[in-house]
Protein backbone atom coordinates (compact mmCIF):
# COMPACT_ATOMS: atom_id res chain seq x y z
CA UNK A 1 0.00 0.00 0.00
CA UNK A 2 1.24 3.46 -0.90
CA UNK A 3 1.89 5.31 2.37
CA UNK A 4 3.03 8.92 2.47
CA UNK A 5 3.60 11.34 5.31
CA UNK A 6 4.09 14.96 6.21
CA UNK A 7 6.44 15.69 9.08
CA UNK A 8 6.56 19.35 10.19
CA UNK A 9 8.55 20.71 13.12
CA UNK A 10 6.40 22.78 15.49
CA UNK A 11 9.03 25.48 15.89
CA UNK A 12 6.98 27.81 13.72
CA UNK A 13 3.71 27.99 11.83
CA UNK A 14 2.93 25.95 8.74
CA UNK A 15 3.96 27.93 5.67
CA UNK A 16 2.74 27.42 2.12
CA UNK A 17 5.93 25.63 1.01
CA UNK A 18 5.22 23.02 3.65
CA UNK A 19 1.55 22.89 2.72
CA UNK A 20 2.45 22.21 -0.92
CA UNK A 21 4.68 19.32 0.15
CA UNK A 22 1.86 17.98 2.31
CA UNK A 23 -0.63 18.43 -0.55
CA UNK A 24 1.47 16.41 -3.01
CA UNK A 25 1.96 13.65 -0.42
CA UNK A 26 -1.75 13.64 0.43
CA UNK A 27 -2.84 13.55 -3.22
CA UNK A 28 -0.53 10.67 -4.09
CA UNK A 29 -1.83 8.64 -1.16
CA UNK A 30 -5.46 9.37 -2.05
CA UNK A 31 -4.80 8.70 -5.76
CA UNK A 32 -3.67 5.19 -4.80
CA UNK A 33 -6.24 4.60 -2.03
CA UNK A 34 -3.28 4.54 0.33
CA UNK A 35 -2.48 6.17 3.65
CA UNK A 36 -1.41 9.72 4.46
CA UNK A 37 0.18 10.12 7.88
CA UNK A 38 1.03 13.17 9.97
CA UNK A 39 4.09 13.18 12.20
CA UNK A 40 4.99 16.11 14.45
CA UNK A 41 8.78 16.30 14.76
CA UNK A 42 8.92 17.89 18.19
CA UNK A 43 12.27 16.68 19.53
CA UNK A 44 13.67 20.22 19.77
CA UNK A 45 12.33 20.84 23.27
CA UNK A 46 13.85 24.33 23.50
CA UNK A 47 12.14 25.63 20.36
CA UNK A 48 8.89 23.66 20.26
CA UNK A 49 5.68 25.68 20.40
CA UNK A 50 2.38 24.14 21.46
CA UNK A 51 0.66 27.02 19.68
CA UNK A 52 2.49 26.17 16.45
CA UNK A 53 1.47 22.51 16.80
CA UNK A 54 -2.18 23.52 17.15
CA UNK A 55 -1.84 25.85 14.15
CA UNK A 56 -0.50 22.99 11.99
CA UNK A 57 -3.48 20.78 12.90
CA UNK A 58 -5.82 23.74 12.40
CA UNK A 59 -4.38 24.40 8.92
CA UNK A 60 -4.98 20.77 7.89
CA UNK A 61 -8.57 21.00 9.12
CA UNK A 62 -9.15 24.25 7.24
CA UNK A 63 -7.95 23.00 3.86
CA UNK A 64 -9.69 19.63 4.35
CA UNK A 65 -6.58 17.45 4.08
CA UNK A 66 -7.52 14.66 6.45
CA UNK A 67 -4.76 12.35 7.65
CA UNK A 68 -5.14 8.70 8.61
CA UNK A 69 -5.07 7.70 12.25
CA UNK A 70 -3.72 9.89 15.01
CA UNK A 71 -0.87 12.36 14.57
CA UNK A 72 2.40 10.82 15.78
CA UNK A 73 4.67 12.86 18.08
CA UNK A 74 8.39 12.12 18.10
CA UNK A 75 8.73 13.44 21.65
CA UNK A 76 6.80 10.38 22.86
CA UNK A 77 9.11 7.91 21.10
CA UNK A 78 12.49 8.40 22.79
CA UNK A 79 12.42 4.86 24.23
CA UNK A 80 12.07 3.48 20.70
CA UNK A 81 15.01 5.52 19.42
CA UNK A 82 17.20 4.41 22.34
CA UNK A 83 16.37 0.78 21.59
CA UNK A 84 17.69 1.15 18.04
CA UNK A 85 20.76 3.10 19.16
CA UNK A 86 21.60 0.28 21.61
CA UNK A 87 21.07 -2.26 18.85
CA UNK A 88 23.50 -0.52 16.51
CA UNK A 89 26.06 -0.28 19.31
CA UNK A 90 25.73 -3.98 20.14
CA UNK A 91 26.09 -4.95 16.47
CA UNK A 92 29.20 -2.79 16.04
CA UNK A 93 27.46 -0.53 13.53
CA UNK A 94 27.72 2.49 15.81
CA UNK A 95 30.23 3.59 18.43
CA UNK A 96 30.88 6.06 21.20
CA UNK A 97 32.95 9.06 20.24
CA UNK A 98 34.82 10.90 23.01
CA UNK A 99 36.12 13.74 20.90
CA UNK A 100 36.01 17.02 22.83
CA UNK A 101 34.72 20.30 21.43
CA UNK A 102 38.29 21.63 21.45
CA UNK A 103 39.47 18.67 19.37
CA UNK A 104 36.62 19.13 16.91
CA UNK A 105 37.41 22.83 16.56
CA UNK A 106 41.09 22.10 16.02
CA UNK A 107 40.31 19.45 13.39
CA UNK A 108 37.95 21.81 11.59
CA UNK A 109 40.57 24.59 11.47
CA UNK A 110 43.20 22.21 10.09
CA UNK A 111 40.86 20.96 7.38
CA UNK A 112 39.82 24.46 6.38
CA UNK A 113 43.48 25.53 6.23
CA UNK A 114 43.99 22.68 3.75
CA UNK A 115 40.85 23.87 1.93
CA UNK A 116 39.09 20.63 2.74
CA UNK A 117 35.46 20.25 3.66
CA UNK A 118 35.21 20.06 7.46
CA UNK A 119 34.21 16.54 8.51
CA UNK A 120 34.78 14.10 11.33
CA UNK A 121 37.90 12.00 10.72
CA UNK A 122 36.70 8.74 12.30
CA UNK A 123 39.35 8.65 15.02
CA UNK A 124 37.10 6.78 17.46
CA UNK A 125 35.57 4.46 14.87
CA UNK A 126 37.61 1.44 15.96
CA UNK A 127 39.03 2.87 19.16
CA UNK A 128 40.23 0.30 21.71
CA UNK A 129 42.29 2.48 24.04
CA UNK A 130 41.50 4.05 27.37
CA UNK A 131 38.51 6.37 27.08
CA UNK A 132 39.19 10.01 27.98
CA UNK A 133 37.95 11.05 31.42
CA UNK A 134 35.32 13.72 31.96
CA UNK A 135 33.77 13.55 28.49
CA UNK A 136 30.25 12.33 27.84
CA UNK A 137 30.43 10.60 24.47
CA UNK A 138 28.19 11.09 21.47
CA UNK A 139 27.07 8.08 19.42
CA UNK A 140 28.17 7.96 15.79
CA UNK A 141 26.99 5.55 13.13
CA UNK A 142 29.52 3.81 10.90
CA UNK A 143 29.00 5.18 7.40
CA UNK A 144 30.37 3.23 4.39
CA UNK A 145 34.00 4.10 3.65
CA UNK A 146 34.07 3.47 -0.10
CA UNK A 147 31.76 3.38 -3.08
CA UNK A 148 28.63 5.37 -3.76
CA UNK A 149 25.33 5.95 -2.04
CA UNK A 150 22.74 5.82 -4.82
CA UNK A 151 18.99 6.16 -5.10
CA UNK A 152 16.44 7.02 -7.76
CA UNK A 153 14.67 10.28 -6.91
CA UNK A 154 11.05 10.49 -8.03
CA UNK A 155 11.61 14.00 -9.40
CA UNK A 156 15.33 14.35 -10.10
CA UNK A 157 16.11 10.85 -11.36
CA UNK A 158 19.21 8.87 -10.39
CA UNK A 159 21.29 10.42 -7.62
CA UNK A 160 24.81 9.19 -6.85
CA UNK A 161 26.77 10.56 -3.91
CA UNK A 162 30.25 9.38 -2.99
CA UNK A 163 30.31 7.65 0.39
CA UNK A 164 33.28 9.84 1.27
CA UNK A 165 30.84 12.77 1.40
CA UNK A 166 29.07 11.18 4.38
CA UNK A 167 31.12 10.96 7.56
CA UNK A 168 30.31 8.96 10.67
CA UNK A 169 27.56 11.36 11.71
CA UNK A 170 26.14 11.67 15.20
CA UNK A 171 22.94 9.71 15.88
CA UNK A 172 22.74 10.54 19.62
CA UNK A 173 24.07 13.59 21.43
CA UNK A 174 26.07 13.42 24.64
CA UNK A 175 22.86 13.86 26.67
CA UNK A 176 21.32 10.87 24.92
CA UNK A 177 18.87 12.75 22.69
CA UNK A 178 18.73 11.34 19.15
CA UNK A 179 19.44 13.46 16.08
CA UNK A 180 17.20 14.43 13.19
CA UNK A 181 18.42 12.12 10.43
CA UNK A 182 18.36 9.11 12.75
CA UNK A 183 14.82 9.55 14.12
CA UNK A 184 13.39 10.44 10.69
CA UNK A 185 14.68 7.21 9.19
CA UNK A 186 13.45 5.16 12.18
CA UNK A 187 9.99 6.72 12.12
CA UNK A 188 9.50 6.48 8.36
CA UNK A 189 10.47 2.81 8.45
CA UNK A 190 8.31 1.90 11.45
CA UNK A 191 5.34 3.85 10.12
CA UNK A 192 5.53 1.91 6.85
CA UNK A 193 6.14 5.00 4.73
CA UNK A 194 6.71 3.96 1.12
CA UNK A 195 7.02 7.43 -0.44
CA UNK A 196 8.89 10.37 1.08
CA UNK A 197 8.11 13.69 -0.62
CA UNK A 198 9.89 16.77 0.72
CA UNK A 199 11.65 19.95 -0.33
CA UNK A 200 15.00 19.61 -2.09
CA UNK A 201 16.65 21.38 0.85
CA UNK A 202 16.51 17.87 2.36
CA UNK A 203 18.33 16.26 -0.58
CA UNK A 204 21.65 15.92 1.25
CA UNK A 205 19.96 14.47 4.33
CA UNK A 206 18.87 11.51 2.23
CA UNK A 207 22.27 9.74 2.01
CA UNK A 208 22.58 9.88 5.80
CA UNK A 209 19.11 8.43 6.23
CA UNK A 210 19.94 5.69 3.72
CA UNK A 211 22.94 4.80 5.93
CA UNK A 212 20.53 4.35 8.86
CA UNK A 213 18.09 2.31 6.75
CA UNK A 214 20.84 0.00 5.57
CA UNK A 215 22.39 -0.40 9.03
CA UNK A 216 19.05 -1.53 10.47
CA UNK A 217 17.99 -3.63 7.47
CA UNK A 218 14.96 -1.46 6.68
CA UNK A 219 13.50 -1.29 3.19
CA UNK A 220 14.13 2.04 1.50
CA UNK A 221 11.16 4.23 0.59
CA UNK A 222 11.01 6.11 -2.69
CA UNK A 223 12.38 9.63 -2.21
CA UNK A 224 11.08 12.62 -4.18
CA UNK A 225 12.62 16.04 -3.62
CA UNK A 226 10.56 19.02 -4.72
CA UNK A 227 12.14 22.14 -6.19
CA UNK A 228 11.68 25.26 -4.10
CA UNK A 229 9.07 28.00 -4.57
CA UNK A 230 10.64 31.34 -5.53
CA UNK A 231 9.21 34.84 -5.63
CA UNK A 232 8.51 36.65 -8.88
CA UNK A 233 12.14 37.83 -9.00
CA UNK A 234 13.40 34.25 -8.83
CA UNK A 235 14.67 34.57 -5.26
CA UNK A 236 13.77 32.68 -2.11
CA UNK A 237 10.20 33.30 -1.03
CA UNK A 238 9.92 35.65 1.95
CA UNK A 239 7.03 36.56 4.25
CA UNK A 240 6.45 39.67 2.19
CA UNK A 241 6.03 37.51 -0.92
CA UNK A 242 3.57 35.11 0.68
CA UNK A 243 5.68 32.68 2.74
CA UNK A 244 3.51 33.25 5.76
CA UNK A 245 1.38 31.18 8.12
CA UNK A 246 -1.21 29.19 6.15
CA UNK A 247 -3.95 30.42 8.48
CA UNK A 248 -3.04 33.99 7.52
CA UNK A 249 -4.47 33.17 4.09
CA UNK A 250 -7.77 32.32 5.76
CA UNK A 251 -7.68 35.58 7.71
CA UNK A 252 -7.00 37.44 4.45
CA UNK A 253 -10.13 35.99 2.84
CA UNK A 254 -8.78 33.18 0.68
CA UNK A 255 -10.77 30.00 0.17
CA UNK A 256 -9.04 26.67 0.89
CA UNK A 257 -10.01 25.32 -2.54
CA UNK A 258 -8.27 28.26 -4.21
CA UNK A 259 -5.11 27.89 -2.12
CA UNK A 260 -4.86 24.15 -2.82
CA UNK A 261 -5.46 24.69 -6.55
CA UNK A 262 -2.78 27.38 -6.54
CA UNK A 263 -0.24 25.21 -4.71
CA UNK A 264 -0.98 22.22 -6.95
CA UNK A 265 0.10 24.24 -9.98
CA UNK A 266 3.29 25.50 -8.31
CA UNK A 267 5.43 22.76 -9.79
CA UNK A 268 2.90 20.33 -11.28
CA UNK A 269 0.83 20.41 -14.44
CA UNK A 270 -1.75 18.46 -16.39
CA UNK A 271 -1.73 19.83 -19.90
CA UNK A 272 -3.01 23.41 -19.97
CA UNK A 273 -5.64 22.89 -17.26
CA UNK A 274 -5.64 25.57 -14.56
CA UNK A 275 -8.78 24.90 -12.51
CA UNK A 276 -8.91 21.63 -10.56
CA UNK A 277 -11.54 20.43 -8.12
CA UNK A 278 -10.20 18.41 -5.19
CA UNK A 279 -11.64 15.25 -6.75
CA UNK A 280 -9.82 16.04 -10.01
CA UNK A 281 -6.59 16.63 -8.09
CA UNK A 282 -6.84 13.18 -6.51
CA UNK A 283 -7.68 11.53 -9.81
CA UNK A 284 -5.05 13.22 -11.98
CA UNK A 285 -2.06 13.74 -9.67
CA UNK A 286 1.07 11.87 -10.74
CA UNK A 287 4.51 12.63 -9.26
CA UNK A 288 6.05 12.06 -12.70
CA UNK A 289 4.51 15.39 -13.75
CA UNK A 290 6.26 17.35 -11.00
CA UNK A 291 8.67 19.88 -12.48
CA UNK A 292 12.39 19.64 -11.73
CA UNK A 293 12.63 23.44 -11.86
CA UNK A 294 11.74 25.94 -9.16
CA UNK A 295 8.26 27.43 -9.44
CA UNK A 296 7.29 31.09 -9.24
CA UNK A 297 4.81 32.42 -6.69
CA UNK A 298 2.31 34.70 -8.44
CA UNK A 299 -0.15 36.52 -6.15
CA UNK A 300 -2.21 37.68 -9.13
CA UNK A 301 -2.74 34.05 -10.11
CA UNK A 302 -3.86 33.20 -6.58
CA UNK A 303 -6.29 36.16 -6.55
CA UNK A 304 -7.68 35.08 -9.94
CA UNK A 305 -8.26 31.56 -8.64
CA UNK A 306 -9.80 32.85 -5.43
CA UNK A 307 -12.20 35.09 -7.36
CA UNK A 308 -13.22 32.05 -9.42
CA UNK A 309 -13.95 29.95 -6.35
CA UNK A 310 -15.90 32.77 -4.67
CA UNK A 311 -18.13 33.01 -7.75
CA UNK A 312 -18.64 29.24 -7.71
CA UNK A 313 -19.48 29.08 -3.99
CA UNK A 314 -23.20 28.68 -3.23
CA UNK A 315 -24.67 31.78 -1.61
CA UNK A 316 -25.77 29.98 1.56
CA UNK A 317 -22.18 28.87 2.13
CA UNK A 318 -20.87 32.39 1.45
CA UNK A 319 -23.29 33.77 4.04
CA UNK A 320 -21.70 31.53 6.68
CA UNK A 321 -18.14 32.30 5.59
CA UNK A 322 -18.72 36.05 5.60
CA UNK A 323 -19.61 35.98 9.30
CA UNK A 324 -15.87 35.67 10.01
CA UNK A 325 -15.41 38.99 8.19
CA UNK A 326 -17.98 41.02 10.06
CA UNK A 327 -20.89 40.57 7.66
CA UNK A 328 -24.00 38.65 8.74
CA UNK A 329 -26.59 38.35 5.99
CA UNK A 330 -28.36 35.34 7.50
CA UNK A 331 -31.38 37.41 8.57
CA UNK A 332 -31.37 39.78 5.58
CA UNK A 333 -34.10 39.08 3.01
CA UNK A 334 -32.00 40.87 0.41
CA UNK A 335 -29.01 38.50 0.75
CA UNK A 336 -29.46 36.83 -2.66
CA UNK A 337 -29.59 40.19 -4.43
CA UNK A 338 -26.67 41.51 -2.39
CA UNK A 339 -24.46 38.50 -3.18
CA UNK A 340 -25.49 38.50 -6.85
CA UNK A 341 -24.44 42.15 -7.07
CA UNK A 342 -21.12 41.75 -5.26
CA UNK A 343 -19.65 38.24 -5.57
CA UNK A 344 -18.34 38.97 -9.08
CA UNK A 345 -16.29 41.86 -7.68
CA UNK A 346 -14.54 40.38 -4.65
CA UNK A 347 -11.21 38.64 -5.21
CA UNK A 348 -11.12 37.76 -1.50
CA UNK A 349 -13.75 37.44 1.21
CA UNK A 350 -12.29 40.61 2.73
CA UNK A 351 -12.99 42.47 -0.51
CA UNK A 352 -16.43 40.88 -0.78
CA UNK A 353 -17.29 41.93 2.77
CA UNK A 354 -16.14 45.47 1.96
CA UNK A 355 -18.32 45.56 -1.17
CA UNK A 356 -21.35 44.35 0.81
CA UNK A 357 -20.79 46.84 3.61
CA UNK A 358 -20.69 49.67 1.08
CA UNK A 359 -24.27 48.78 0.19
CA UNK A 360 -25.83 47.86 3.52
CA UNK A 361 -24.17 50.58 5.60
CA UNK A 362 -25.17 54.20 4.96
CA UNK A 363 -22.12 56.27 4.01
CA UNK A 364 -20.99 58.48 6.88
CA UNK A 365 -18.36 60.27 4.81
CA UNK A 366 -17.52 60.70 1.16
CA UNK A 367 -14.27 60.03 -0.66
CA UNK A 368 -12.70 63.45 -1.24
CA UNK A 369 -11.01 62.53 -4.50
CA UNK A 370 -14.22 61.06 -5.91
CA UNK A 371 -16.20 64.08 -4.72
CA UNK A 372 -13.93 66.45 -6.63
CA UNK A 373 -14.33 64.33 -9.75
CA UNK A 374 -18.09 63.76 -9.49
CA UNK A 375 -19.50 67.05 -8.19
CA UNK A 376 -20.06 69.82 -10.77
CA UNK A 377 -22.06 73.06 -10.76
CA UNK A 378 -25.28 71.37 -11.90
CA UNK A 379 -24.89 68.21 -9.79
CA UNK A 380 -27.38 69.25 -7.08
CA UNK A 381 -30.12 69.94 -9.61
CA UNK A 382 -29.43 66.69 -11.45
CA UNK A 383 -29.50 64.62 -8.23
CA UNK A 384 -32.69 66.32 -7.00
CA UNK A 385 -34.41 65.72 -10.34
CA UNK A 386 -33.35 62.06 -10.34
CA UNK A 387 -34.58 61.59 -6.76
CA UNK A 388 -37.94 63.05 -7.80
CA UNK A 389 -38.07 60.65 -10.78
CA UNK A 390 -37.45 57.70 -8.43
CA UNK A 391 -40.24 58.75 -6.08
CA UNK A 392 -42.67 59.41 -8.94
CA UNK A 393 -41.88 55.97 -10.45
CA UNK A 394 -41.70 54.13 -7.13
CA UNK A 395 -44.48 51.65 -7.81
CA UNK A 396 -42.93 50.52 -11.11
CA UNK A 397 -39.35 50.05 -9.88
CA UNK A 398 -39.21 46.40 -8.86
CA UNK A 399 -36.08 44.93 -10.53
CA UNK A 400 -32.54 46.02 -11.46
CA UNK A 401 -33.75 46.28 -15.07
CA UNK A 402 -36.45 48.78 -14.00
CA UNK A 403 -33.85 50.99 -12.31
CA UNK A 404 -31.59 50.64 -15.36
CA UNK A 405 -34.35 51.87 -17.67
CA UNK A 406 -35.08 54.75 -15.28
CA UNK A 407 -31.43 55.84 -15.51
CA UNK A 408 -31.43 55.54 -19.30
CA UNK A 409 -34.64 57.55 -19.63
CA UNK A 410 -33.36 60.23 -17.26
CA UNK A 411 -30.11 60.65 -19.22
CA UNK A 412 -32.03 60.80 -22.54
CA UNK A 413 -34.62 63.27 -21.24
CA UNK A 414 -32.02 65.56 -19.69
CA UNK A 415 -29.74 65.19 -22.74
CA UNK A 416 -26.69 64.68 -20.52
CA UNK A 417 -23.82 62.24 -20.52
CA UNK A 418 -24.25 59.26 -18.20
CA UNK A 419 -21.33 60.39 -16.04
CA UNK A 420 -23.28 63.52 -15.07
CA UNK A 421 -25.66 61.37 -13.01
CA UNK A 422 -23.73 58.11 -12.67
CA UNK A 423 -20.71 59.48 -10.81
CA UNK A 424 -22.46 61.63 -8.19
CA UNK A 425 -25.19 59.00 -7.76
CA UNK A 426 -22.57 56.35 -6.99
CA UNK A 427 -20.93 58.66 -4.41
CA UNK A 428 -24.34 59.35 -2.88
CA UNK A 429 -25.23 55.66 -2.58
CA UNK A 430 -21.84 54.22 -1.56
CA UNK A 431 -19.64 57.10 -0.45
CA UNK A 432 -17.19 56.53 -3.32
CA UNK A 433 -17.15 55.60 -6.98
CA UNK A 434 -16.35 51.91 -6.41
CA UNK A 435 -18.80 49.07 -6.01
CA UNK A 436 -21.53 47.14 -7.79
CA UNK A 437 -23.81 48.30 -10.59
CA UNK A 438 -26.04 51.28 -9.81
CA UNK A 439 -29.19 49.47 -10.93
CA UNK A 440 -28.40 46.54 -8.61
CA UNK A 441 -27.56 48.84 -5.70
CA UNK A 442 -30.78 50.84 -6.00
CA UNK A 443 -32.81 47.65 -6.36
CA UNK A 444 -31.28 46.33 -3.11
CA UNK A 445 -31.73 49.61 -1.22
CA UNK A 446 -35.17 50.38 -2.60
CA UNK A 447 -36.48 53.79 -3.65
CA UNK A 448 -36.86 55.24 -0.15
CA UNK A 449 -33.32 54.42 1.02
CA UNK A 450 -31.82 55.44 -2.34
CA UNK A 451 -33.49 58.84 -2.28
CA UNK A 452 -32.51 59.37 1.36
CA UNK A 453 -28.86 58.76 0.48
CA UNK A 454 -29.14 61.15 -2.47
CA UNK A 455 -30.63 63.82 -0.20
CA UNK A 456 -27.86 63.33 2.34
CA UNK A 457 -25.20 63.98 -0.31
CA UNK A 458 -27.08 67.03 -1.60
CA UNK A 459 -27.25 68.42 1.94
CA UNK A 460 -23.54 67.72 2.34
CA UNK A 461 -22.72 69.63 -0.85
CA UNK A 462 -25.01 72.50 0.11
Amino acid sequence: MITTRFAPSPTGYLHIGGLRTALYSWLWARHNNGKFLLRIEDTDMARNSEEATKAIIQAFDWVGMEYDGEALYQSKRFDIYKEYIDRLLSEGKAYKCYMSKEELDELREEQMARKERPRYDGRYRDFEGITPAGIEPVIRIKAPIGGMISFVDGVKGEINIASSEVDDFIIARSDGTPTYNFVVAIDDALMGVTEVMRGDDHLYNTPKQIVVYNALGFELPRFSHLAMINNEQGKKLSKRDGATDVMEYKRNGFLPEALLNFLLRLGWSHGDQEIFSVDEMKKLFEPSHISKSSSCYDMNKLLWLNAHYIKETPNEKLVEMLKDFGVDLSGDERRESILTATKERGKTLVELATQINLIIEKPTQYNEKDMKKAIKEDTIDILNDFAKLLMDSKDSLKTPADFHHALENFVATKEIGFGKIGQPLRVALLGSMSGAGLDEIMNILGVDESTQRIKRLVDSIS
